[in-house]
């Protein structure tokens, strides 16, 4: 008998304990967070879904999951373009056919961007709105019926302090980051009081791939890292503190230990402060 997964009260038990046969859709899971997050819920003995595009990278992720513990039917690689979202209802039927349930969907799918506005080119614009808006919000629309019958789930989202300050060169990212904010605290306000939890990850600095792989003002790699990324949170810590806050059923996560995390009271206390701060953000 699966336990339920109900988060609407906050409490202390570890996620060794909380995440221990639950079944947990991570999209994004062939890199960075969502890979770090997939190893360690791999450790606490969850069974995963690991979503993305490239299905060797998450073959690979999943090789990693079973080291870490799990038997090979625990993991289940569904490969998934999160802009498709004519395969949505596909993917969500191969899940039910596998694991009969979702207990725990991660949307971490995503880009970023490093652009002046005055460069970009709009359908860059629109690419980080599919990719990081609606293919969020796609997914989350195909699990949520499934969680709303069995009165019970949690659905995440990582978005980004981005997505509550405004910084250079991501004009298109910020946009986006501010909007899956919008989104999923509008929806936790619509769907919490019938068992569904909801929880914005807020990371700051996390050391991954995520600048090389921004987007340029052409739409091409940006190619290159940055020294913010360089200094930030080791991604393995980034993992343990998202899970811990998901175990806790908090319903905003802030992730990070850099001078970027002050940002999200200092916008609320001193907004004039942190906007001269950020024009010297490159």
């Amino acid at each position: 008998m699966i336990k339920p997964f109900s988060l609407l009260k906050k409490n202390d038990t570890p996620p060794e304990e909380r995440f221990r046969d639950q079944v947990v859709w991570i999209t994004g899971a062939s890199s960075g967070i969502g890979e770090a997050l997939a190893v360690a819920l791999a450790g606490h003995g969850a069974r995963l879904v690991l979503s993305a595009r490239r299905q060797d990278e998450l073959r690979r992720v999943a090789d990693r999951c079973t080291d870490a513990g799990l038997d090979q039917r625990s993991v289940l690689v569904l490969p998934l373009d999160v802009t498709d979202t004519d395969a949505m209802p596909a993917a969500v039927d191969s899940v039910l056919e596998h694991f009969h349930q979702v207990d725990l969907l991660i949307n971490n799918a995503g880009l970023s961007q490093r652009s002046l506005c005055k460069d970009t080119d709009l359908s860059v614009y629109r690419k980080l709105l599919d990719v990081d808006v609606f293919g969020q919000i796609a997914l989350t629309k195909a699990v949520l019926p499934l969680m709303l019958e069995r009165g019970q789930g949690h659905i995440a989202v990582t978005a980004s302090v981005a997505g509550k300050v405004g910084v250079p060169n991501r004009t298109g990212y910020c946009a986006a980051k501010h909007a899956v904010m919008g989104f999923f605290d509008a929806l936790r306000a619509e769907v919490e009081d019938d068992g569904i939890q909801v929880s914005t990850i807020v990371p700051g600095f996390i050391r991954t791939a995520i600048a090389h792989n921004a987007l340029a003002a052409n739409g091409e790699a940006f190619g290159k890292d940055d020294d913010y990324i360089e200094g930030g949170m080791d991604v393995n810590e980034a993992a343990q503190v998202i899970l811990a806050g998901l175990a806790r059923g908090t319903r905003e996560i802030p992730v990070g230990k850099g001078k970027e995390m002050s940002a999200l009271w200092a916008k609320r206390l001193a907004p004039e402060l942190v906007f001269r701060m950020t024009k010297k953000l490159r």
